[in-house]
């Protein structure tokens, strides 16, 4: 089965061919880690997310690396003004490397909530500074790069004629929206930094040109090509990297190596929340931490952000949260009832017509992932395999064919992963726990009340209270 996805450099959807059988080489590019990552940025990572593991789903052996930038950027991504780690670590009255490892692990902790496969590489800009100067030092040898009396060392644009290529813009485009007046040491306005000399940057590094800084663009640049090489096949980010990020990062990599740098651009488009762009000053700004301590899931959470197309914005509201929410639950309970059913399933008629059901509609997901991960057709198929499921099984279905469906169909949205794995609860188990939540209530500990609900829901219970107390059952009988 071909699987096309659009590419952002020749702006149509191709046929995607890595350039070895079998395995894909990719990178995603990860946190700038100044401040808590947004749900957008999340949204943004979970392409890779998706990618990952619709390309292992289909037998590719994927080589996966997301960066964490610790250097930091200038704000506005101009070539002038304070540099994001910087300004929050005066705000904070932290060092810059404080900040970027609180941030850090603020950042992992939101992977880990909505269940992300860990990458198999996750560099960080700090520790890839020699990689840095090794590559600007080739681009200096080349003729792409030169040094200004400031020790300062820039691309030379004029050297590459395919600037411009990704995002389209052009050079008379590019020369017009340059800030000339801000930095007249440049030989040309579009020249971008890739080492930065300044005595009060925090963070410093001896190099040949002096003790400074990289540019933010070649950090990714160095990076992708220690881990991936000089030529990959994925690269992904968000609409706002296309220029000037992505566009820099093609310009130095194939300066530097002389060979195409990456066979194919993935681009999520931006999220909004209530149909109006994040902000802290309307304060619409929701994290993955901020959600999970309203109670939500990272299940809900992934099933939310994953609705809509990457090419498309997807608008956020905490409605569709709930929904999301009310959705994964269904899901879970059908889980259950057909693990449960599959230990005990005999083979009947009705279980061979099962099994061509289970393969037509495995068939008609994987299409509609390979067509440019259309979600929302792959997303009514697994409905569809949900109802289905419900309607076969307790019609002597192969349960077990069907609950294998399921959970193929789910890991690949990265949904139910740990809640299923258990195995059923005893009689005697629930008994237990339903008493010790009897016993909470009457000592009035409701948050402890609401954690047995909930792990017994998880379980597959479902607990209804009456005058003469709860009384359970397992979902869906």
């Amino acid at each position: 089965m071909p699987i096309r996805f659009h590419n952002t450099l020749t702006r149509r959807i191709e046929e995607f061919v890595p350039a070895t059988p079998g395995e894909v080489r990719m990178y995603h590019c990860g946190p700038t880690v100044y401040s808590t990552p947004h749900i957008g940025n999340y949204r943004t990572f979970l392409l890779g997310d998706l990618l990952r593991r619709f390309l292992e789903w289909q037998g590719y052996k994927v080589e996966q690396v997301m960066n964490l930038t610790d250097v930091g950027h200038l704000l506005e991504d101009a070539e002038e003004g304070e540099d994001k780690l910087e300004a929050a670590a005066r705000k904070a009255r932290k060092t810059a490397w404080e900040i970027a490892e609180h941030y850090a692990q603020e950042f992992f902790a939101g992977l880990e909530f909505l269940h992300f496969l860990p990458a198999h590489h996750y560099p960080r800009a700090t520790t890839h500074v020699p990689e840095m100067i090794a590559m600007i030092e080739a681009l200096e040898q080349r003729g792409y790069a030169y040094k200004v009396a400031s020790g300062n060392v820039y691309f030379d644009i004029s050297r590459f004629p395919a600037y411009g290529r990704l995002s389209g813009n052009t050079a008379e485009e590019l020369e017009a929206g340059a800030r000339i007046e801000i930095n007249p040491e440049k030989r040309d306005p579009r020249d971008f930094a890739l080492w930065k000399i300044d005595a009060k940057h925090q963070m410093q590094w001896d190099s040949p040109w002096g003790r400074g800084f990289p540019g933010w663009h070649i950090e990714c640049s160095a990076m992708s090509r220690k881990y991936l090489g000089e030529s990959f096949d994925l690269h992904t980010g968000g609409e706002d990297n296309v220029f000037p990020h992505h566009e820099c990062e093609i310009a130095q990599s194939e300066a530097a190596s002389g060979k195409p740098f990456v066979r194919y651009w993935l681009h999520a488009r931006h999220l909004l929340v209530d149909s109006t762009k994040m902000s802290k000053r309307l304060g619409n700004v929701h994290t993955a931490q901020s959600l999970q301590s309203l109670g939500h899931s990272g299940d809900a959470l992934r099933l939310a952000l994953q609705k809509a197309h990457y090419r498309e914005p997807l608008n956020f509201t905490l409605a569709s949260l709930d929904e999301a929410e009310r959705k994964v639950a269904r899901y879970r309970d059908t889980g259950v009832r057909l693990r449960d059913a599959a230990a005990t399933a005999a083979a009947t008629e009705a279980a061979a017509s099962t099994r061509q059901a289970v393969d037509g509609l495995r068939a008609r997901f994987a299409e509609a992932l390979a067509d440019d991960l259309n979600v929302s057709v792959a997303l009514a198929v697994l409905d569809e395999a949900v109802g289905e499921a419900n309607r076969r099984a307790p019609h002597g279905g192969d349960a077990a064919a069907l609950f294998g469906l399921l959970r193929e169909l789910w890991g690949v949205f990265g949904l139910l992963q740990k809640s299923l794995e258990s195995t059923p609860l005893a009689d005697a188990d629930i008994l237990a726990l339903i008493a010790e939540r009897d016993a909470a209530r009457k000592a009035r500990d409701w948050k402890r009340s609401d954690e047995l609900r909930d792990l017994l829901k998880q379980r597959g219970i479902e607990l209804l209270d009456g005058k003469d107390g709860a009384r359970w059952r397992r979902s869906g009988r």
